[in-house]
């Protein structure tokens, strides 16, 4: 498991968070590449995806219109926006088909545009603010 591309935003990816500690992910999930590290070409930041709904519906999470996860298709999809994480390509793989074939499937640009909404909630910020350049 581990890629050697970096995904594009919007791609679907398995991620294993195994040595991460709780109350962090611990376990190996399906994630939304939500950017690409603009410095480090092995870095990506991720929200992980859950078909589980969320015990107490918040304003960071995220119900998907279409599930994009091929092995659940038929099921809900929740993104929680709130759980952010930059981890490394060696965590990530893509979704192995019968036959051998790997994909990697892509969420609409109108789920990605609501779940950056939702990143923006989980973190407090102004969506598509213009922030002005500090100098260092």
């Amino acid at each position: 498991m581990a890629l050697l591309f970096q995904p594009a935003a919007r791609s679907v990816v398995i991620c294993d968070f195994v040595g991460f500690m709780l109350p962090e992910m611990i376990k190996i999930r399906p994630v939304v590449v939500i950017a690409k590290h603009k410095h480090n070409e092995h870095l990506v930041t991720i929200v992980p995806l859950s078909t589980t709904a969320p015990r107490r519906l918040e304003a960071y999470h995220h119900a998907f219109m279409v599930n994009p996860l091929p092995d659940k298709s038929r099921l809900p999809c929740w993104a929680k926006c709130d759980m952010v994480a930059t981890v490394s390509l060696s965590r990530l793989d893509r979704y192995k088909q019968p036959h051998g074939k790997f994909i990697v499937p892509q969420i609409s640009e109108a789920d990605f545009e609501a779940l950056q909404m939702c990143v923006a909630t989980a973190l407090n910020l102004r969506h598509n603010q213009t922030v002005p350049a500090r100098g260092l």
